[in-house]
């Protein structure tokens, strides 16, 4: 299949502050024609922003098109004579062909405004355990570092409405955890979620939060500022276009993704019909550990909990039992993130590409051209992809840069054209 690129950039003459929600309407341009919409679609950014879009395709549909046609620019022109092959259904063919091209538009232009980025699951960076897990979605929607999604996780959940104890133990569990090296992941809901996420910002860590709505429409609204912090020290992250509303349904997709992106699952206070509880289960279908924290038989939002303790959850009252338990495989993720950016980064092949004519012949310059391309690279990605110290890094891409050979847009390079 082949591998896209990371956060991918699109050069758009639109630009939007991606703080700001879409339009809360759309005005949906009708199309009669399916040529119109292939046509609307000319790269491989916008074809993943267009698969996005097409309502019941889902991430298995992306999935099944990949495979067939192994790119997302290739599996999008393919939808009206391929999508039945790909066994999609006439009425996915037909919303395919009814793309909404403003939102198209506006999905380009948001993707191009500061730290918002797409993910898709052909990147080398997309997080393997996530990817692991029952229906998983085929691309995400991020503001803020989407390097984070790859380091090892813990997903802290519970109630909206915890006592003042829960509040407590969700703050110091996330804390400790946070301290210890995990990554808090949660769902930037009120209660236990909030809690976990100001608990990892107040020890200096970074946090994602998961979102069932566009990550540019915060819910709730009054986690605005708390959102705000997070993309300066993590990651908002979604499933679902930029603009997408709150629905009841889109929540359990949310909670699939916080404990498909974490090793275990910790749920503080839950009672025995909650979101938590099923976020429990959706861990232990994804084959991660539960580990749950007890509490008083008098407390409603404690039988959850001791539910779960039953069914085989972990009983937990310290935050070093999970470390110890999540440990060995907080290793072995590091160690398949390592071995993935490696093969990632096997850009000094000297037979891998012929090299223009002029470059500068030392093999530092020849592997760095090689880790470049015509879609805009940060920084931190061509280090990643080069090997190169920061310093040797900035002194050749000056270089280049000086000499003709790339340009630089916004801190991204990208080879010239022409």
């Amino acid at each position: 299949m082949a591998s896209a690129r990371l956060s991918w950039k699109t050069s758009c003459a639109h630009r939007c502050d991606c703080s700001k929600s879409h339009s809360a309407e759309h005005k949906t341009t009708p199309l009669t024609e399916t040529g119109e919409a292939l046509n609307a679609v000319a790269d491989e950014a916008s074809a993943w922003l267009a698969l996005a879009r097409v309502e019941g395709l889902g991430g298995g549909g992306i999935r099944r098109l990949l495979d067939i046609h192994g790119n997302a620019l290739a599996a999008w022109r393919a939808l009206p004579h391929g999508g039945l092959q790909a066994g999609l259904t006439p009425a996915v063919v037909k919303s395919a062909a009814k793309l909404d091209l403003a939102a198209l538009e506006q999905d380009r232009a948001w993707l191009a405004s500061p730290d918002c980025h797409l993910l898709p699951c052909t990147d080398p960076l997309f997080p393997p355990q996530l990817a692991e897990t029952p229906n998983a979605p085929a691309l995400l929607f991020l503001r803020g570092d989407p390097q984070l999604l790859c380091q090892p996780q813990v997903a802290v959940v519970g109630s909206r409405n915890p006592t003042a104890a829960g509040r407590d133990n969700a703050y110091a569990f996330a804390r400790a955890l946070a301290e210890a090296g995990l990554l808090i992941t949660s769902g930037l809901a009120e209660g236990v979620d909030s809690a976990a996420h100001r608990a990892a910002l107040d020890a200096g860590r970074p946090t994602l939060a998961v979102m069932g709505t566009g990550v540019d429409r915060i819910y709730p609204a009054h986690n605005a500022r708390l959102a705000a912090e997070i993309v300066g020290h993590g990651a908002l992250i979604s499933e679902f276009p930029p603009g997408t509303p709150a629905r009841r349904d889109h929540f359990p997709r949310r909670n699939r993704i916080v404990v498909g992106l974490s090793l275990g699952t910790l749920v503080i206070e839950a009672a025995l019909k909650s979101g938590a509880l099923i976020s429990a289960r959706q861990a232990v279908e994804a084959g991660r550990e539960v580990f749950a924290l007890p509490g008083s038989i008098h407390n409603p939002l404690a039988k959850g909990c001791h539910r779960l303790i039953r069914d085989g959850a972990h009983l937990i009252e310290t935050a070093d039992e999970i470390i110890a338990m999540l440990g060995p495989a907080a290793l072995r993720l590091g160690q398949q993130l390592q071995q993935r950016l490696g093969e990632a980064a096997r850009v000094d092949d000297p037979g891998s590409e012929l090299l223009p004519a002029g470059l500068p012949g030392d093999p530092d310059y020849q592997r760095l051209w090689r880790a470049l391309d015509h879609s805009p690279s940060s920084a931190v990605q061509l280090q990643q992809r080069t090997g190169l110290t920061a310093q040797a890094l900035s002194s050749m891409l000056l270089r280049l840069e000086l000499d003709g050979w790339i340009d630089a847009r916004a801190g991204r390079y990208l080879r010239r054209s022409g």
